[in-house]
């Protein structure tokens, strides 16, 4: 079955959007952030909406199934790195873009929860290729040949899963207060063989225990639900900024993959609740009147759950040198470059000479 939107753009089941003017599939443009027709360059803009009406109710999550990836999407998995990725049933993905390896199948996995937000690609392939060869040539300790002679594997544009929750909490503590008093103190010392009375202002610490509640609303806790990019090197491109967050719509996924999540919805709340938790001692701490508060105990009750499933834009890809594979990322919003290099053992071994040898003239000179 085939629709037509207003501008009679052809758009399959497949979710793969035609060009009007020669037919061809568009794919998403991060330069015009719009859809552009590789074949003939006809470009047709994506209407944004920020609506961000997508909260959903976390207790509901297993009844939600009007909330599943319900276009017609095919899983495909790698044997190598396990990482998942969802693609339109009509891309034949031959690599993953995660590790490079040819390892790929599909699985009979449905895609699960559709995203709900995503931020665009504001990255292009050619500037994400020359932010890598920015990189790469400004790393000193990388080798020479490395600079002149690496070869750069597809890089792949790829939405990173992520979970967001939102929870009332309310809380019952036991702390332990408490307040400094100080006590004039004498004692001896002695100082060449000679003793001497010393009397001084010593502080001390008087404890007492309170209990009570605590109540606080959190908002849009952000947590990861990939394993497969190295945390080190996504932490390095970030912080993406979530205020650009849009509406999910298909025409955004057109020429890209998504990774399908690994961190199950479940998983995810276990580790907001690690970050409400330390949030809401903080907040007790805060409350609480005396110069040390220590929570004891600590009962929390969450409330009016919900979650949002968004997608978060990177450029991926992995080169080869002397047999080694090393994988670096582009934050798709900002352009901020990460990755893993190999390191110059001759560079290094000059470099530790060299500060050697500056030590030694060093300590010639002061010697003298």
């Amino acid at each position: 079955m085939t629709s037509f939107d207003e501008q009679n753009t052809v758009v399959e089941d497949t979710q793969n959007i035609k060009c009007p003017s020669c037919g061809g599939n568009t794919e998403y443009d991060p330069e015009t952030l719009g859809l552009k027709c590789p074949f003939c360059g006809h470009e047709m803009p994506i209407e944004a909406t920020f609506d961000h009406h997508v909260e959903l109710d976390f207790n509901e999550a297993g009844n939600n199934l009007q909330h599943l990836w319900n276009e017609e999407k095919r899983v495909f998995s790698c044997g190598n790195c396990g990482a998942e990725s969802v693609l339109d049933a009509h891309v034949v993905a031959d690599f993953c873009s995660f590790c490079g390896s040819s390892h790929i199948t599909v699985t009979d996995q449905d895609a699960g929860i559709q995203p709900g937000l995503l931020i665009p690609f504001q990255v292009s392939n050619e500037q994400a290729q020359a932010k890598f060869k920015e990189w790469i040539k400004g790393h000193f300790f990388a080798p020479n040949t490395l600079k002149k002679t690496y070869r750069l594997n597809k890089i792949s544009g790829a939405y990173l899963p992520y979970w967001t929750y939102d929870s009332q909490t309310s809380s019952q503590y036991v702390v332990r207060v408490g307040n400094y008093y100080y006590v004039t103190e004498t004692r001896t010392v002695y100082e060449d063989g000679k003793a001497r009375q010393v009397t001084e202002q010593v502080r001390k610490i008087r404890w007492h225990q309170e209990s009570g509640n605590y109540r606080e609303f959190f908002d849009d806790i952000l947590i990861k639900a990939s394993h497969t990019v190295e945390p080190k090197l996504l932490q390095k491109v970030q912080p993406f900024q979530l205020t650009s967050l849009t509406d999910y719509k298909v025409e955004y996924m057109s020429g890209f993959l998504a990774e399908r999540y690994s961190v199950s919805l479940q998983q995810g709340f276990s580790e907001a609740k690690d970050i409400m938790t330390r949030g809401i001692v903080n907040g007790i701490e805060r409350s609480v009147a005396g110069d040390i508060v220590e929570v004891a105990s600590l009962s929390t009750d969450y409330k009016d759950i919900t979650y949002k499933h968004i997608l978060l834009p990177i450029w991926i890809s992995s080169f080869h040198f002397k047999e080694k594979i090393y994988q670096f990322i582009v934050n798709g919003q900002t352009g901020k470059v990460s990755g893993n290099y190999p390191l110059s053992v001759m560079k290094i071994t000059s470099l530790v000479i060299s500060i050697l040898i500056v030590i030694f003239i060093v300590y010639l000179f002061i010697d003298s």
